[in-house]
């Protein structure tokens, strides 16, 4: 499966942005996840979501801030940010993976397999 995101920008802390991510291939077929990596941080777990019962899960950094969502009829995941944080600046990434949804694994980088080329987000305060 090949993914492209899209959907950062700059932004003021407290605004919102959505990140789209597009997928071609059986994307029906794959768990899909969001990670970020802020500048001088290694890449981290922000969002996921089930391939078909919608089931997700979060960091504990973004809970209640961000949703993460999926239409398999637009081939596409979503992540809603609200209340940004200049702690959100990062380059985010959608990613899939078909690791078991309940294995303790299924939140590493390791096991995503195909990655979408990242979108930036800054955040300023």
């Amino acid at each position: 499966v090949q993914l492209q995101a899209s959907g950062g920008g700059l932004v003021q802390t407290g605004d919102s942005l959505r990140l789209s991510c597009t997928a071609s291939g059986r994307f029906s077929n794959y768990h899909m996840g969001w990670f970020r990596q802020a500048p001088g941080k290694e890449r981290e777990f922000v969002a996921r979501v089930h391939r078909s019962d919608g089931a997700t899960s979060y960091a504990d950094s973004v809970k209640g801030r961000f949703t993460i969502s999926r239409s398999n009829m637009k081939n596409t995941v979503y992540l809603q940010m609200n209340n940004l944080k200049p702690e959100d600046t990062a380059v985010y990434y959608c990613a899939a993976t078909t690791v078991v949804w309940s294995a303790a694994e299924s939140t590493a980088e390791a096991y995503y397999y195909y990655w979408g080329q990242g979108t930036l987000v800054t955040v300023s305060s």
